[in-house]
């Protein structure tokens, strides 16, 4: 909401969004999964009675990594397109070169 109030275009502003975030959630997501791979291989005659949630529990989240880095952006944009259609506005950036000051 930010890059759209400073006026940049849609998609730019979720890919600017989605690339701040990306490391956040891997990080965090990769130390979840890694602390879940010890269970997720644990075998033998005692396995801890958590061991079959295990694959189930790494495997949603790293579906949610991926929704949320690539498909929440993606939501984004198709809605707020369509929600600047309904209320009439284009926010379409036009970029326009800007020669400085030479009295500065």
């Amino acid at each position: 909401m930010e890059e759209r109030a400073h006026g940049r275009d849609i998609v730019m502003a979720a890919t600017t969004a989605a690339g701040l975030r990306f490391r956040a959630v891997m990080m965090t997501s990769f130390a979840f999964i890694l602390g879940l791979v010890p269970l997720v291989i644990a075998s033998g005659a005692g396995p801890p009675p958590s061991a079959p949630s295990a694959p189930l529990c790494s495997a949603a989240l790293i579906a949610a990594s991926c929704l949320g880095i690539f498909v929440i952006p993606g939501l984004y944009v198709a809605f707020q397109r369509f929600r600047e259609k309904v209320k009439g506005q284009d926010k379409t950036v036009q970029y326009r070169h800007v020669e400085p000051d030479e009295d500065q």
